[in-house]
């Protein structure tokens, strides 16, 4: 019995070391992608493209690009939410500033976005992967999911909106003021002669 349990575990092993390899090799070029924003998220839209050219080429999958388009718009609330929401948790720690006179404190979302990226594209390329296979694609009438889609969006993103108006919080970083050193202040900082 006992040679029979060593001959499956040897047989185990290469597969082992070569799921650790291929985990450590990804988890290196996924590291190296950190500080690449822009770069990443034209791949996820290179990936998103041949996505929706294959749907559109196979002329099918629509449920699945349904599902695709409800786990998306969870990552994107997910992506818009402060992370401890004022609406519904007692605040013990820092929170957004709901009054004027509150103190500033940054806004950190739910979602950081490079847990949103690596979703968003890891969701394309498993939507791409079920295209392949012909149980998932069911026989249903795409306009009606895509109406009910727009809607579900429209009231979904209205709320969020409405959310962050009454809280008064930006989750984007377009059109804030940065930091721009000592640079400025040195050349002000000179009395002018008389």
């Amino acid at each position: 019995m006992e040679g029979v349990e060593g001959d499956g575990a040897s047989a185990l092993a290469p597969l082992a070391k070569w799921r650790n390899d291929f985990s450590r090799t990804f988890q290196y070029y996924l590291d190296r992608s950190t500080p690449h924003p822009v770069q990443r998220w034209l791949g996820t839209l290179a990936a998103a493209s041949i996505y929706v050219l294959r749907v559109y080429y196979v002329q099918g999958f629509y449920i699945i690009s349904y599902g695709l388009g409800i786990y998306l718009l969870n990552l994107l609330i997910g992506f818009l939410s402060p992370k401890v929401d004022p609406e519904l948790e007692v605040m013990d720690g820092p929170s957004l500033p709901t009054k004027g006179s509150d103190e500033f404190k940054p806004f950190i979302r739910r979602l950081p976005e490079f847990k949103f990226w690596y979703s968003f594209t890891k969701a394309f390329c498993v939507a791409f992967l079920m295209t392949f296979f012909s149980v998932f694609d069911v026989p249903v009438f795409w306009p009606i999911l895509l109406c009910y889609w727009v809607v579900l969006f429209v009231l979904t993103m209205k709320r969020q909106i409405l959310h962050m108006i009454k809280y008064k919080y930006v989750p984007f970083d377009i059109g804030k003021q940065k930091y721009s050193g000592k640079k400025s202040t040195a050349s002000s900082s000179r009395l002018p002669a008389d």
